[in-house]
Order: structure tokens, then C-alpha cells, then sequence
């Protein structure tokens, strides 16, 4: 990589650039606000301030550029708006080297907890699914008509210190009894960087990697874990009829799928070497 630009760079674009300053490699940063102007710069990211919401996007750094695009879409509709204004916003001299996208598995729908891998068919059935869908189609279209290799990453779940439901359980908020649970899958934060990393260096053009620990569990199960780990009370059981009368309505929209995730292509393809292969690995860590 000759240089990085990440588009949406909160968390998980800190950790990339984090390995890619490790490589000597310079990186820049797209964000929305001052406040992440200051947070990028002390991290020695080059700050890049827009609003896709809102447009108003110049020159962009991205000659030659790996480019890492992490912004997730609108809260609501069927479409992503905002990355076609991102990649529209790209002029044809200042075309990137390989663009890698990260997308999630809520694309493939639900799978009634079957193992699956990347040859599964896609099938959203949320809007959340169909707007990630969307992004994935829009970036692939672009990716044909300027030539620049594109990577797409399905990233389950993402966990990790700062990212945990302990408040929830703290609060005391039911969950589903662990039989009417629906399978999850996830990946610790630290890994997912470096699978973003590996996907621009050895990941095949115009390939589709799902990225997760290949070790789900049931989303009860995973709230049950964090519990013992963190030594607070077990959370109440409610039954799905229970829950449809208490639960928000995006709480319920995950209860709706369940698939378990096959990671074999990403670790031989990418070569990756999980630090977290395991929840129970990745909670040791504060």
C-alpha cells in the first residue's frame, strides 16, 4: 500500500490506521465533525472534514490510495445514498488503487441458523440488509466501469472493550430464553483491523470474504457470557411473544436471523491469524 485514505474513520478506522502507521504507510481520514478533526490529528491521520449526508465533497486524497470505505449507510430506506456520492466523488485522475468495503452479513437474511459461506445466495430481509445490499452493488458497478479492484468484507458482529452491552445488563433488560435464540456471529475489533489490512494486501479482486471468528452462538448466550465475565447479574428470560410486546424494533430485527458463519476463505485466502478466536478469549481482554 502506497498510501490509505478510510472513509468514515471512527474506531475501526483508528485500529487500521494504527497497523498501517506500524507499516509506515500514510493515512487519511474522512470525517464529519471538528471534534474528529482533533481525534484523527492526534493520531497523525490527515483529516479529510465531510458530511456525505449533505454533499459538498472537493479533491479527495485518494490517487493510488488504498482505499478502506467503513461509513454505514442511512438509518432508513432501501437505498445508500452516501456511498454513491463518495465514489462519484472521485475523479478519474485521481483513481485509488483497490477499494475494500465493509459490508455485513445482514445481507445474506436469515439462514435458519445453517452454517453458510460465501457461495450462499443473498437474501436480505431487513431494510438494514437491503441498504448494505445496496452498497455492495454500488461499489461493484463503479468497480466495472473505472476498473479498480474492489474487496468486500461481510463482518458479523463486531465486540470488543467499549463495544459490549453492559449497561443493558446492568439495566436488567430481558433476553430471549436461549432456545428461541437466534444464532450470531462476531469478531473482536482488534482482528477485524487486521483482516481489513489483509483483505487490501492478499484479498482477490472482486471477492467476497466473510469475516467473523467462525465460532457463533446463540445471541443469549453471547449477553450470558458478558455477564459471567464481567460478574453481573444474569439477565431475565422472556419467551419471543414476551419479547415482541417489550423488545425495540431493532432488537427485534435481529432476533429475526440466524446463520452461523463459515470463515475458512478468509483464513486461507487472507492468511489471517486471529488474536480473539473465541468470545471467551476476547472478553479476557479490559
Amino acid at each position: 500500500m502506497k498510501s490509505v485514505f478510510i472513509a468514515g474513520c471512527g474506531d475501526i478506522g483508528e485500529r487500521i490506521a494504527g497497523l498501517c502507521c506500524e507499516k509506515k504507510v500514510p493515512v487519511a481520514g474522512l470525517v464529519r465533525s471538528v471534534e474528529s478533526i482533533k481525534r484523527l490529528q492526534q493520531a497523525d491521520i490527515e483529516p479529510v472534514q465531510v458530511d456525505l449526508a449533505t454533499g459538498g465533497l472537493s479533491a479527495l486524497p485518494t490517487t493510488t490510495a488504498t482505499i478502506f470505505y467503513l461509513v454505514p449507510p442511512p438509518g432508513e430506506g432501501e437505498n445508500d445514498p452516501l456511498i454513491r456520492r463518495f465514489l462519484s466523488a472521485i475523479s478519474t485522475d485521481a483513481l485509488p488503487e483497490k477499494l475494500v468495503l465493509l459490508s455485513t452479513t445482514a445481507v445474506y437474511g436469515d439462514c435458519q441458523g445453517q452454517w453458510i459461506n460465501e457461495t450462499r445466495p443473498v437474501n436480505p430481509q431487513t431494510a438494514r440488509g437491503r441498504r448494505r445490499l445496496d452498497a455492495e452493488q454500488a461499489a461493484q458497478e463503479w468497480s466495472a466501469s473505472t476498473g479498480v479492484p474492489i474487496i468486500i468484507l461481510r463482518v458479523g458482529g463486531i465486540y470488543g472493550p467499549g463495544r459490549l452491552p453492559i449497561e443493558r445488563i446492568k439495566k436488567g433488560l430481558p433476553i430471549l430464553h436461549e432456545a428461541d435464540s437466534p444464532y450470531t456471529n462476531r469478531i473482536h475489533q482488534d482482528d477485524l483491523a487486521q483482516v481489513c489490512i489483509a483483505a487490501a494486501e492478499r484479498g482477490k479482486p472482486g471477492e467476497v470474504y466473510n469475516v467473523s471468528d467462525g465460532q457463533p452462538g446463540t445471541m443469549s448466550r453471547y449477553f450470558k457470557d458478558i455477564a459471567q465475565a464481567y460478574n453481573l447479574p444474569m439477565p431475565p428470560e422472556i419467551s419471543l411473544e414476551e419479547a415482541q410486546q417489550v423488545m425495540s424494533a431493532g432488537m427485534l430485527s435481529y432476533l429475526k436471523e440466524s446463520r452461523r458463519l463459515g470463515n475458512r476463505k478468509m483464513l486461507a485466502e487472507l492468511g489471517v491469524v486471529l488474536q480473539y478466536v473465541s468470545l471467551e478469549i476476547g472478553l479476557v481482554k479490559r
